[in-house]
C-alpha cells in the first residue's frame, strides 16, 4: 500500500494533465474545478512521501494539547517511518534523513 501511495504521489506531481483528467473522470468535476484543485493542492504531496519532522511535531503537539496530555510525546512514539524508508529504497527514492 505504501509503495502504491508513493507511486501515485509521484504520478500526481509529474503528470498535471493526466491527474486533472483523472479527477474529472473519478469525481465528476469540470476541467476548471479539477485544475484549480490540482493547482491548489499538489504541493502538499512531498516528493519522497515523507512528513517533515517539524510538521509531524506540530500535529502531535496540537493533539497533545487538545487531549490535555502534559508529558512530551516524541515523534517516534507516534510514527514508525521504517517501512516508508524501506519502500523509498526499493523505489530508488532518496528520502529525508
Amino acid at each position: 500500500m505504501i509503495k502504491a501511495a508513493l507511486r501515485a504521489n509521484r504520478f500526481v506531481r509529474q503528470n498535471r494533465e493526466a491527474t486533472i483528467q483523472t479527477m474529472m473522470d473519478w469525481i465528476h468535476v469540470d476541467r476548471e474545478s479539477a485544475a484549480a484543485t490540482y493547482d491548489g493542492t499538489w504541493r502538499i504531496f512531498s516528493e519522497d512521501g515523507s512528513i517533515p519532522e517539524n510538521g509531524l511535531k506540530l500535529v502531535i503537539d496540537q493533539g497533545r494539547d487538545a487531549m490535555k496530555i502534559e508529558r512530551p510525546v516524541a515523534n517516534s512514539e507516534v510514527a514508525d517511518l521504517s517501512i516508508l524508508r524501506e519502500v523509498q529504497k526499493d523505489l530508488g527514492i532518496k528520502g529525508r534523513p
